[in-house]
């Protein structure tokens, strides 16, 4: 049965459509660019750091409130502020003694929406049937 689900994925046959090939290669992202990009995407990939984004994607918010809103401590969401900040995700700005945090610009909140929008259109919010979720991380 894995082996039926493998085949879905290949060609029944080995033809090399080389215009097609040579134009894609000469656009081909650069390896750097495709690790950035690797590293940017892995920043949505954690549920956790989700929520603090959909949090801050409808209102600005300190620590103390994406503690309470979460229920989590502020040491657990300060960790993901940092990786979310370190990123360019998030951006924070000072009151007083009070650090308050938001999305860092229009286009991470584009991005955020479009990552949402996507899910709203799916039938079926399940995972397709020949993936389990460890092959679904391990991509």
């Amino acid at each position: 049965m894995m082996s039926d689900n493998i085949d879905k994925d290949r060609c029944g046959c080995n033809i090399i459509h080389e215009e097609a090939v040579s134009e894609v290669e000469d656009q081909m992202i650069a390896d750097e660019h495709a690790q950035e990009m690797a590293v940017f995407f892995k920043v949505f990939g954690d549920a956790t750091r989700l929520k603090i984004l959909y949090a801050l994607n409808l209102k600005e918010l300190c620590v103390c409130d994406l503690s309470i809103v979460l229920g989590m401590t502020q040491s657990a969401i300060s960790h993901q502020l940092k990786m979310l900040r370190t990123n360019r995700v998030v951006k924070s700005r000072k009151e007083g003694k009070v650090v308050y945090y938001s999305m860092d610009d229009d286009h991470i909140r584009r991005i955020f929406d479009q990552g949402l929008s996507h899910l709203s259109h799916l039938d079926d919010r399940t995972l397709p049937k020949e993936m389990t979720s460890d092959e679904f991380t391990s991509v």
